[in-house]
């Protein structure tokens, strides 16, 4: 069952010099209890997608659908109601906790402000959320300067989570954390999901995390998407040469099969007001003539899909 899908979504930004397409005609579709990974370089697009995804930034243009409704442009009204369904977990945790709120002041306040909890009944539901979350008892009445990102990423969590939502853009939230609490993150989210039934869409630029936690694989290369495919498949056989290159890039252990590295050379294509083309093809090594036209996302099978002209020869 399809939860949200997105059709020709666009989020351009006014500059002095034209308008930047951060967000350049995307359609995706993510299925309920999945968890879709968005990958790319910094500046891809990646979270602005999911920013407007969820409302926090309004589109361009396209459409935005969730449970088959089409909630691009809603009332105010609507879209408080849209909110209780779509959290999102921030990068840096310290950021959105208040200063001068405990752990357990800020857990209670979306309880108190949208689902209107008052009393034992809502001392109970954030106790529930914080034991959730594994936020020791002992910290309940601590501030955020007197936590570690760990213990403040949890907080974020519990605090996305108090809505019942069901889904949450999980906006690069172990990218500040040691290796080591990355895992326990990574593991707490997945419980998480696991018991809710929750939908992810995870967006990193680390492809060791998302191949830990994702179901498919969306790869973003400045404000479209060139490769999707399902994790598993995306890494046996990557089919677009920016995933070639990524993948490329990831640390290996293997002494005796290293992995050859792909120099990406090239100047990057300007996001502003692109010229209709592959947006890739200045830095490709198999760019082409066909590659001055617009590049389709092509079915190959097995639900894997790839935005280039050369895709049949490179599968």
């Amino acid at each position: 069952m399809t939860l949200l899908e997105v059709e020709n979504l666009q989020k351009y930004f006014k500059t002095p010099n034209g308008m930047l397409h951060a967000v350049d005609g995307v359609s995706l579709s993510i299925e309920k209890g999945h968890t879709v990974g968005v990958v790319g370089e910094s500046g891809c697009g990646k979270s602005t997608l999911g920013r407007t995804m969820i409302h926090l930034q309004e589109s361009t243009g396209g459409k935005i659908i969730y449970q088959g409704e089409d909630i691009t442009h809603v009332s105010s009204k609507k879209l408080k109601e849209i909110r209780t369904k779509m959290q999102i977990i921030f990068q840096d945790p310290y950021s959105l906790l208040n200063a001068r709120m405990s752990v357990k002041d800020t857990v209670e306040e979306p309880l108190k402000l949208a689902r209107h909890l008052r009393g034992a009944e809502l001392d109970e539901e954030a106790r529930r959320l914080m034991e959730l979350t594994g936020i020791d008892k002992r910290m309940w009445l601590s501030y955020p300067h007197e936590l570690d990102g760990g213990r403040r990423q949890r907080v974020g969590i519990a605090r996305a989570l108090a809505m019942n939502p069901e889904f949450i853009v999980c906006d690069e939230p172990v990218s500040a954390l040691d290796v080591s609490i990355q895992a326990q993150i990574l593991n707490l989210l997945q419980d998480i999901q696991e018991a809710r039934g929750l939908t992810y869409m995870f967006v990193t630029h680390d492809m060791s995390v998302v191949k830990h936690i994702a179901t498919n694989i969306c790869v973003m290369y400045l404000g479209k998407v060139v490769e999707f495919s399902e994790t598993k498949a995306l890494f046996s056989n990557p089919i677009h040469p920016y995933t070639k290159a990524l993948l490329s890039a990831i640390p290996s252990t293997d002494i005796d099969h290293p992995t050859q590295r792909i120099i990406l050379k090239g100047k990057i294509t300007s996001p502003i007001d692109p010229a209709p083309e592959c947006c890739f093809a200045a830095r490709c090594n198999y760019a082409c003539d066909r590659c001055r036209r617009p590049q389709e996302l092509r079915k190959m099978g097995n639900g894997h899909m790839v935005a280039c002209c050369r895709a049949e020869e490179l599968g």
